[in-house]
């Protein structure tokens, strides 16, 4: 997987599949065929000042995804800050590792934002100079414990 490098130092480009989760299970449980699963690659922005995932409403629609009650507040690098929705049952897949999220809606948005919560659950470390993420373990998603 190719990264683009972005002007703005700590974020570069990667290609990042978005599915339904709840198409997922059904896929699994033998209700819904693979073809029939909802998911889309998007190109999303590798960003280490920003924390959670964020993906644009209109990719959010396509995929059907389920709106979370409550909208929460959002704060920009511009200084401005706006209200946005979130959804849930986010399946996400980056650089062959996979987790499920809940995302905050950009009604505007054309790439989606991927945030420190995102890199630390799929265990990516990011190389700004390079404009790469890399998993900390080639073979293992690394977790702490006591």
């Amino acid at each position: 997987m190719v990264a683009k490098r972005e002007p703005d130092v700590g974020r570069f480009k990667v290609e990042v599949e978005l599915a339904n989760y709840d198409d997922i299970v059904a896929l699994r449980l033998g209700i819904l065929s693979a073809e029939k699963v909802r998911r889309v690659k998007i190109l999303g922005v590798v960003d280490s000042g920003a924390t959670h995932l964020v993906i644009p409403t209109a990719i959010a629609e396509q995929l059907g995804l389920r709106t979370i009650p409550g909208k929460v507040k959002v704060k920009y690098a511009n200084g401005a800050s706006a209200k946005r929705d979130r959804v849930t049952g986010v399946s996400l897949k980056l650089l062959g590792r996979d987790s499920l999220f809940n995302a905050i809606l950009e009604p505007k948005g054309e790439t989606a934002l991927i945030g420190a919560i995102v890199l630390e659950d799929l265990d990516f470390l990011i190389d700004c100079t390079k404009g790469q993420l890399y998993p900390r373990d080639p073979d293992f998603v690394v977790s702490e414990a006591e």
